[in-house]
C-alpha cells in the first residue's frame, strides 16, 4: 500500500485573530477523510460554523456513515444567509485509502485540482441535488504521485483591487499547480507554494481567509533515525545492526553515535569543514549512511523547521535546500518520509557537562517531533536503548 501525504496552509484575514475556513482529518483503518470547510464571512462566525461543519463531517465519515446521509446532516443543519441566499458554510470532502481508491464531494467551494503525471487531469464531476442545493461527486481511483489540491474562495479572490483586477482565473490557478508540481515533493510543500503565491498576491495582507489543502498519494518511504548510544556500551552492535537491518535511509544525530555506528560497521567517519548555517555545526559522513549530524543543537534546530512546517499560518514556502544538517535532517523527516522509525539512545554524555545540554534536552526535543510527525500523519515507532 502507498502513503496518503496531505498538508495545508490556513492564512486569517487581516486583522482576525480566527481563521473563517477549517481542516479536519480523520483516519478509519486505511481510509483517511479530509475537509475544507469555509464559513461565510469571517471572523469567529465564520470559524464556528466552518468548525461545526469540518468536525461533523469527520465524526461521521468516521463511524462509517454513507456519504448521502452525511451531506443531508450538514445542509438541512447549516442555515441560509437571507442576504446572499448562499450556505453559511460551503465545504469539500477528500476521502482516499491507502491504495488510492475514494471520492471528492463539493460544495460551493471552488474546484479541486487534479495532477497526474505532472498534467492537469480533469475530474468526472457527477451533479446531485441535496436541499435543493447542488453537490458534485468525483471517484478517485489515485496512483502514486498524483496530487489533490482543493482551496478556500480566498484563493480565487487573492490580489483583487491590489496586484490584479478581478484575483486570479480558476484555469490560471490550475496553470500555476501544473506548473510548480513535484512528483517526489511533500503535499505540504505543494499546498504552501500555492498559499505563499496568494499572500504575495495580497500584499501580505489577505483580504479573505485563504485556505489550501494538497492530498498525495506517495510510495511508502522509511526513514530511519539513531539518536544517542546506548546506555550499555556491550549492547553498541545489537543496537546498530537492528538499526541497520530497517529497510529505508538511515541517520544518525551525535558524534559519539558516529563514532558508534562507524566502529560496528567497520568503516571510516570523516567530518566537512563547511558551515552552511552558523548556527549548526557540520555534518559528516560515513559509507552506507545517508546522514551523519550532530546531536542536540541540530535537532533544536530541525525541531523549529518542524514547527514552523507544522503550523497552518505559517504563510512561507515549505521546504528545505539548505545543506546544513538541520535543514538535510528535517528534509528527510518532514518531506522525504511517510514512516519514521527512531532509535534513542540514553547514555549520557559527559562531554557536554557544563553546557547546559543534558540528556533531558535532548529526550524532549525528541517527544516534541514525536508529536509534530504524528499530527502530519506519518507512521511513527520509537525505542529507547
Amino acid at each position: 500500500m502507498s502513503f496518503v501525504d496531505y498538508g495545508y496552509v490556513s492564512l486569517n484575514k487581516k486583522r482576525e485573530e480566527l481563521c473563517g475556513d477549517r481542516v479536519e482529518h480523520t483516519v478509519c483503518g486505511d481510509v483517511h477523510t479530509f475537509v475544507l470547510a469555509d464559513g461565510l464571512g469571517s471572523g469567529v462566525k465564520a470559524n464556528i460554523l466552518a468548525t461545526l461543519t469540518s468536525k461533523i463531517l469527520c465524526t461521521m465519515a468516521a463511524a462509517n456513515v454513507p456519504i448521502a446521509d452525511c451531506i443531508d446532516t450538514i445542509i438541512d443543519s447549516l442555515p441560509v444567509c437571507k442576504v446572499r441566499g448562499v450556505a453559511y458554510a460551503t465545504f469539500t470532502v477528500v476521502s482516499v485509502d491507502e491504495r488510492g481508491r475514494g471520492y471528492i464531494v463539493e460544495y460551493d467551494n471552488p474546484p479541486a485540482i487534479y495532477i497526474r503525471d505532472g498534467r492537469l487531469c480533469p475530474l468526472e464531476r457527477q451533479e446531485k441535488i441535496y436541499g435543493g442545493k447542488k453537490v458534485f461527486f468525483s471517484a478517485l481511483e489515485m496512483k502514486e504521485g498524483d496530487q489533490i489540491i482543493t482551496t478556500s474562495d480566498g484563493v480565487v479572490h487573492a490580489g483583487i483591487g491590489m496586484s490584479l483586477n478581478f484575483g486570479w482565473d480558476v484555469e490560471e490557478i490550475r496553470e500555476f499547480t501544473e506548473i510548480h508540481y513535484e512528483k517526489s515533493g511533500a503535499a505540504m510543500t505543494a499546498a504552501s507554494v500555492l498559499a505563499n503565491a496568494c499572500y504575495s498576491l495580497y500584499g501580505k495582507e489577505c483580504g479573505d481567509d485563504t485556505t489550501v489543502l494538497c492530498v498525495k498519494l506517495m510510495p511508502t518511504r522509511t526513514l530511519n533515525i539513531m539518536i544517542g548510544p546506548p546506555v550499555d556500551p556491550a549492547r553498541d552492535e545489537s543496537v546498530v545492526g537492528e538499526f541497520l537491518a530497517h529497510e529505508g535511509k538511515h541517520a544518525v544525530c551525535g558524534g559519539t553515535s558516529s563514532q558508534v555506528v562507524a566502529r560496528v560497521m567497520k568503516k571510516e567517519l570523516t567530518s566537512s569543514f563547511d558551515f552552511p548555517d552558523r548556527e549548526v555545526p557540520p555534518i559528516g559522513y560515513i559509507d552506507g549512511i545517508d546522514l551523519v549530524c550532530e546531536g542536540v543543537l541540530t535537532l533544536k534546530k530541525t525541531l523549529k523547521y518542524a514547527e514552523d512546517f507544522l503550523n497552518p499560518a505559517y504563510p512561507e514556502i515549505k521546504q528545505f535546500r539548505g545543506k546544513d544538517g538541520a535543514s538535510l535532517l528535517a528534509n528527510l523527516i518532514l518531506c522525504d518520509s511517510g514512516s519514521v522509525n527512531i532509535f534513542v539512545g540514553r547514555n549520557v554524555n559527559l562531554a557536554h557537562e557544563g553546557l547546559g545540554i543534558d540528556n533531558k534536552s535532548k529526550l524532549d526535543i525528541v517527544v516534541k517531533l514525536l508529536k509534530i510527525l504524528t499530527a502530519l500523519g506519518k507512521k511513527v515507532e520509537v525505542k529507547y536503548y
